[in-house]
């Protein structure tokens, strides 16, 4: 229970200083959301004062502050002034996209990683591992940037897949089934450039955590033993491997969750990466701010699920933590 008490307190601790240096980035920054209306001869300037006063942007900074942390007590995280509502609601429904495009990358990055970088440790220096080393040496060379642009063109030039968005104009007139495929065949181009750019991490860390495990005594007696090779990998050698690529799973979560905004943007997706950029565009302060607050929520709740997973698998760990 301490243990959990005290990564929890961490990842507030984290919050909390995520969210002032995001205030005090975008107070050093020049111009505000209010700063075009003084170029508009129709808007005068007792006006543009009147709407600074009403918004509190007339305040020092740290009234600012206290008064967004009550509002995030009481769940609105500020108001945006584009969408002139609480900034809740608006990332809310984008988290849902995010966490929907990322969760689907995790689950297959993971399901390609952990097979390939088994095989690869079984038999290194064989095709399998050299095919493997060639791919994520050539991904690891591709920045995701160019790597989401060479999928958007794809999707662009040959009409195979939908090339922006999360579904169709004519959603609304499909059936449920069709809405399942629809959205799923909207979401192939990101999940592919996310599982592209973490794979050849994941298949490297997966490979050596094995290769470790394989040249362990054990693993020799049980070889010797005759059990099949197969049960040995999957059975044996990969349970025993399974402490770093607990962590490294919750790693790739957190660093998907909240590195995916730029694919977001690139591919038109529906999260909180094009929100984010608008809200920069616009000056809007407290939309920025929950966006960025969110995507540290993701980064403290992956790491945070790692911590709880390897304290389940390991016992090792729990009964230090008992002592």
């Amino acid at each position: 229970m301490r243990y959990l008490t005290v990564r929890f307190l961490q990842g507030f601790l984290l919050l909390l200083g995520v969210s002032l240096l995001s205030f005090v980035f975008l107070e050093l920054a020049p111009g505000d959301f209010f700063q075009e209306m003084r170029l508009n001869p129709q808007i005068s300037p007792n006006t543009v004062a009147r709407l600074r006063a009403e918004y509190g942007m007339d305040r020092p900074l740290r009234v600012r502050y206290v008064r967004w942390l009550a509002s995030v007590v009481h769940g609105d995280f500020g108001f945006s002034f584009a969408y002139g509502s609480p900034v809740a609601p608006l990332l809310l429904v984008r988290a849902r996209n995010t966490l929907l495009l990322t969760g689907t990358a995790t689950l297959l990055a993971w399901a390609s990683a952990l097979p390939l970088g088994v095989f690869c440790a079984a038999q290194p220096g064989q095709w399998l591992d050299r095919a493997c080393s060639l791919l994520t040496s050539t991904l690891l060379a591709i920045p995701e940037l160019l790597l989401g642009l060479c999928f958007l063109a794809l999707g662009v030039r040959t009409g195979w897949f939908p090339a922006g968005g999360m579904v169709s104009a004519r959603f609304e007139d499909l059936s449920r089934s069709q809405h399942i495929r629809d959205l799923l065949w909207h979401l192939v181009l990101p999940v592919v450039v996310l599982v592209l750019g973490s794979l050849p991490i994941l298949l490297r860390h997966v490979r050596a955590a094995m290769l470790e495990v394989l040249n362990s005594t054990f693993i020799r007696a049980a070889l010797g033993h005759g059990i099949p090779t197969r049960r040995i990998l999957f059975r044996h050698a990969l349970p025993a491997a399974v402490n770093p690529l607990v962590s490294l799973f919750a790693y790739s979560l957190a660093a998907l969750l909240s590195g995916s905004l730029l694919t977001e943007v690139i591919m038109s997706w529906p999260g909180l990466g094009p929100l984010l950029l608008e809200a920069v565009l616009a000056r809007d302060v407290y939309v920025v701010v929950g966006a960025v607050t969110f995507s540290a929520i993701f980064l403290v709740a992956g790491m945070t699920l790692g911590d709880l997973l390897l304290f389940a698998a390991d016992p090792r760990i729990h009964s230090e933590k008992l002592l």
